[in-house]
């Protein structure tokens, strides 16, 4: 056997090992990108990851094909949010045994809302639950879903409980760090009324003790002409000195609310990956703007 043939044999081995290896490991498949960076931080290299949701897509509103919902199905762990969110989880048949709701026992924390009707970019209208779904942006609460996922991925891949248990230590303390952190920035803003451009922070709200004063528009847009006359008159009632984009919006937007003496902060809720860093990182960036003056 020549050399160069020798190579590509053991190169064919390694392949073939690798993907022995990827589907060997156990697979948690998570509805919203949270909960992904939790299991990611959970089980490390020794589990698989499926968040199938296109770029661009609103998880909470994505519906899976056929082979998405297959290898969901198959997922040792199916990471639900409860509090309305994913309604597709209740429109298929998942396996009772590998669902965990990592809010359950915290319905008591819900947030009630109005019901709204609107549309997100080109898709079919829809409306938000009477429940806020945003659970994740309440960092304590968000780490209580992180403790949730751990004690079932445990139970679900016992093989793997001891580095989950040293994880889930590691990963409670960046997110109550991160709650530490919001209580810190809130201290600024108490006396002050902030706008946003779409009802997702109640829970960030709440937690923090802000008050937040939400538009409907789309995410990304760039406002219309009755939208920046709405704004003007919500701002010119509140005296509010801030406004939340849900998503970078274009630059001349961002002008224009400097114009009228808005500070603007892009404040993704993250429910799907950023385009850079994690969960941790780009929300304590975003905490930092938000305290910066």
């Amino acid at each position: 056997m020549t050399r160069l043939a020798t190579l590509a044999g053991a190169l064919v081995a390694a392949l073939l090992a690798g993907a022995a290896l990827a589907q060997d490991r156990p697979a948690v498949a998570p509805v919203n990108y949270p909960l992904a960076f939790f299991a990611e931080r959970l089980g490390g290299d020794a589990v698989e990851v499926r968040f199938p949701v296109p770029e661009g897509q609103d998880p909470a509103f994505w519906v899976p094909g056929l082979a998405d919902l297959g290898a969901i199905q198959d997922a040792e762990v199916i990471a639900l949010n409860g509090a309305g969110y994913a309604p597709w989880t209740t429109r298929v048949s998942l396996p009772r045994s590998a669902m965990v709701d990592t809010n359950r026992g915290l319905q008591d924390r819900y947030i009630r809302t109005e019901a709204i009707t609107h549309s997100h970019g080109e898709g079919e209208e829809h409306s938000h639950d009477a429940i806020a779904s945003h659970t994740w942006l309440d960092f304590a609460i968000a780490a209580d879903q992180a403790d949730a996922l751990a004690v079932f991925m445990q139970r679900r891949m016992p093989d793997l409980a001891d580095a989950i248990a040293r994880n889930r230590a590691a990963l409670r303390d960046d997110l109550m760090a991160l709650d530490t952190r919001a209580q810190e920035v809130a201290v600024g803003l108490e006396n002050a009324t902030i706008l946003a451009t779409h009802p997702v922070y109640q829970y960030f709200a709440r937690a923090y003790g802000l008050t937040i004063e939400a538009l409907e528009w789309e995410a990304g847009a760039m406002p219309t002409a009755e939208q920046w006359d709405a704004l003007a008159a919500l701002q010119a009632e509140t005296g509010a000195g801030t406004i939340l984009w849900e998503a970078a919006p274009p630059d001349e937007a961002i002008a224009r609310a400097e114009e009228m003496g808005l500070r603007s902060v892009v404040f993704p809720p993250l429910a799907a990956p950023p385009a850079e860093g994690d969960f941790v990182s780009v929300m304590s960036g975003m905490l930092d703007a938000l305290e910066a003056q």
